[in-house]
């Protein structure tokens, strides 16, 4: 080797810069150990645009070394660029790992919090390791990643375990290149590292290290409730097979009906109560570890029992398995299903802080098991499903959050603010979207808070120049308030645009798509509330092809949560003058008292509080008031997952009849110069025809479940009707409505059947979750489309 290397015309040299996930992977210490491998020299280093190399050696090994980096690249990583050149020779004797350069543009993307690794497990639970029973081991495959870096690029220095120091032996596995530990930044031990302490409900010591861990799993078997500070912030963990505990926790939390998620100390007893699936199997046991919706086993395989209260009437449990080694010490302890449910009260972030948590849930929990790590962001447990055999997430939190979604070209950069119900954020820099982790719903002082801290979070971990703003068009969400403030170009999206473009992003679409937009609530551009949408659409433009027909919500959003008042304002569009009457017979008038009647009846027939939907999602509450499954909810979508778990019970092809009726509607497109109004041929698709069927069938007798299929059978075909009729193939499914599964895999599969190409959302929720992707890449084709307009 020497001999070539002394000959400079035997020698190149390849500067190499790869972007993509190659921080907090393993990746500088895998090209180290590859280099070293083929006689190469040179250096690698991490930079604020990813990973930079430069190396020489036989022409034949850079051909090896660039083919091997591409085929055996940490299983963590993932590439979005890779460039490199060929130069003359420098000279190098090694090849070395250079310290970080944070000169360039932050472009580098932040891995995920992933699961332990098997090696960590393993090490976790040997008596003769040094490691045993520590509950922060980790190593480059696995550990904390987002959760607690602060700035770019990925060094222990730019990350919350910069105040840890490491300890000789620590230091010796991080300068070892065979070693895994090999520059894995949050590396620590007993000696050096954060513990763990337990304190009381004041946040008083009681307990140190493993005692604390015991004595939380005590706390739990005998039926009481504990706050534990994880990976990205606190649980609350009860045991799900005690009633008594259950029931307390609902009642602190004030949790209502709401289901609760379920941590299993292992995939077998996950196995004795649910379904799995071999895609499920995968999800539950993958780095991600996100919670996973699974079905109830009618007859659990052993006597083991979940408490009804974890989800009551609900034939799905949320589970996931143990992600971090403090939760797999506790759940070896307790050997049993326990609830791990998100440490706050509702409408508030996730606590992070262990004294905020002493304040925040005091309480609700009995003892606090605390650690002194700090956690730099709050990241909630992500939750998923599979959705036609593919996965499909719901909350995109710990395990996806921040990676974000590519996009072709270089574009301006954009910040957008979401929605204002299960809120995200997203920045467009260069060709990536980071779309935020789950923040929530903006209802509260702290929701805020949150909002305003993750908005600032993401932009000094990407210090971008932000020229453009891009917000929701309903004048009163919090966010679009926000964003009216910055004095920055602000670029308003209509709200179901957003989410057909989310679609579209995630699936790299471009050109026309017919979108079906089907949620509960949505600003529209003519004022009134949305939800029920057939869009024309591309990354900039749409026009409304059609909608359901509208009705109004008596006291607006009071109806959201008393699905009989949305029943009442659809019985009195049916008819508004003999509804009462014509109706009295049916739950939604028995559930009301007559005054009640009267007044809601007069505030429809005036218009008074009562805005004018065309909510798909409203639909799904009437129709349950009707059958009279549920006149008042808990959780917003409640009602609607009643219907769907009432039409899984027996195959049915029986669909109610409905009608389609010629309109003209006037679409409004938005630009810096106002507003134009377009007049374009549409359709209002007429529920009538079907809730007139259907109360004849409740009024019969026909099985609930059978009336529950047939209305979402019907939903279905209006949607295939109205995809001949705007002659677009490609059919693109959003909004918080395709969550539903029953729904979702029957209007795909009969799409599929009569030639059309359906599109539906994977790592992006179809819920308002993804608005913010959708707004941020409408608003930078609009951008562009207008640039371009003006050269």
């Amino acid at each position: 080797m020497k001999e070539v290397l002394s000959s400079p015309t035997h020698v190149k040299r390849i500067h190499l810069i790869i972007r993509g996930v190659v921080q907090g992977v393993g990746f500088r210490p895998f090209i180290y150990r590859l280099a070293q491998e083929l006689y190469l020299t040179g250096w690698v280093n991490n930079s604020s645009a990813g990973v930079t190399i430069e190396a020489e050696g036989a022409p034949s090994s850079l051909e090896t070394f660039l083919k091997r980096i591409r085929n055996e690249k940490p299983a963590h990583s993932f590439f979005q660029s890779f460039q490199y050149v060929f130069l003359d020779q420098h000279g190098f004797e090694t090849f070395d790992i250079r310290e970080s350069n944070a000169s360039e543009t932050a472009s580098a993307l932040i891995m995920p919090d992933i699961a332990v690794c098997p090696e960590c497990l393993q090490e976790l639970f040997d008596p003769g390791n040094r490691r045993y029973l520590y509950p922060f081991t980790n190593c480059t495959h696995c550990g904390p990643r987002y959760s607690i870096i602060e700035a770019i690029p990925y060094d222990r220095s730019n990350t919350s375990m910069k105040m840890f120091r490491m300890c000789q032996a620590c230091q010796r596995e991080y300068d070892d290149p065979s070693d895994r530990r090999f520059h894995a930044q949050p590396n620590a031990c007993p000696l050096c590292g954060p513990h763990v302490e337990g304190w009381d409900q004041d946040g008083e010591l009681l307990y140190g290290q493993q005692n604390a861990m015991a004595a939380a799993a005590d706390v739990i078997m005998n039926g009481r409730i504990a706050a534990v500070k994880g990976l990205g912030g606190f649980h609350l963990m009860a045991d799900a097979q005690n009633e008594k505990a259950v029931q307390v926790l609902r009642r602190r939390k004030q949790r209502g009906e709401k289901p609760f998620a379920l941590m299993f100390p292992s995939l077998g007893m996950i196995e004795e109560i649910c379904v799995v699936s071999n895609e499920e199997r995968n999800l539950l046991l993958s780095f991600e570890s996100p919670i996973v919706l699974l079905r109830r086993k009618k007859t659990p395989s052993s006597g083991l029992k979940i408490s009804e209260a974890v989800a009551p009437a609900n034939p799905y449990l949320g589970v996931m398995l143990p992600c971090t080694p403090l939760h797999h010490i506790m759940m070896r302890c307790l050997q049993r299903p326990v609830i791990a449910t998100s440490g706050n009260i509702p409408d508030e972030p996730i606590c992070i802080d262990e004294h905020e948590a002493v304040e925040r849930l005091h309480g609700i929990a009995d003892y606090y098991l605390v650690h002194n790590r700090p956690i730099v962001r709050p990241i909630d447990d992500s939750i998923v499903r599979i959705m036609a055999h593919r996965l499909l997430v719901l909350r995109r939190a710990r395990g996806y959050a921040p990676l974000p979604v590519f996009l072709k070209g270089y574009a301006i950069s954009v910040l957008a603010v979401g929605g204002h119900l299960k809120n995200t954020i997203a920045l467009g820099i260069q060709e990536n979207v980071f779309l935020s982790q789950h923040i929530g719903d903006l209802d509260t002082v702290r929701s805020f808070k949150a909002f305003c801290e993750t908005i600032q979070s993401i932009k000094n971990l990407y210090p971008a120049e932000i020229r453009l703003l891009t917000c929701d068009l309903h004048p009163e969400y919090s966010s679009t308030k926000y964003a009216e403030t910055l004095g920055l170009p602000l670029m308003k999206i209509q709200h179901h645009h957003a989410h057909i473009v989310s679609c579209m992003a995630e699936n790299h679409l471009e050109g026309s798509v017919l979108g079906i937009a089907w949620d509960g609530t949505g600003y529209g551009t003519d004022g009134t509330v949305w939800g029920g949408e057939f869009l024309k659409a591309s990354l900039t433009d749409f026009v409304r092809a059609g909608h359901l027909r509208t009705f109004r919500l008596p006291g607006g959003e009071k109806a959201i949560k008393e699905p009989r008042r949305t029943a009442l304002g659809l019985l009195l569009e049916l008819d508004r003058e003999n509804a009462l009457a014509l109706f009295k017979d049916l739950p939604t008038l028995e559930a009301f008292r007559p005054n009640e009647l009267s007044i809601l009846t007069t505030m429809v027939r005036n218009g008074m509080n009562s805005p004018v939907t065309s909510s798909a999602g409203r639909l799904f509450d009437a129709v349950a008031s009707l059958m009279g499954l549920s006149q008042t909810v808990h959780f917003e979508g409640q009602a609607a997952m009643i219907l769907e778990f009432l039409a899984g019970d027996e195959p049915v092809e029986d669909s109610y009849p409905f009608d389609v009726q010629p309109s003209m509607h006037k679409n409004f497109t938005l630009s810096p110069q106002g507003s134009v109004d377009i007049v374009i041929p549409s359709a209002v698709v007429d529920w009538g025809p079907m809730i007139y069927t259907l109360i004849s069938d409740v009024r019969s007798g026909v099985s609930l479940s059978l009336i529950a299929a047939k209305f979402h059978n019907t939903l279905v075909e209006v949607a295939l009707f109205m995809a001949k009729r705007t002659e677009e193939k490609r059919v693109v499914l959003s909004g918080g409505c395709f969550q539903n599964k029953y729904l979702t895999e029957r209007l795909i599969r009969r799409l599929s059947e009569e030639g059309f190409s359906p599109y539906w959302h994977q790592l992006v929720p179809p819920n308002d979750g993804g608005l913010a992707l959708g707004q941020a890449v409408a608003a930078r084709h609009k951008s562009q489309r207008q640039e371009a307009s003006n050269l």
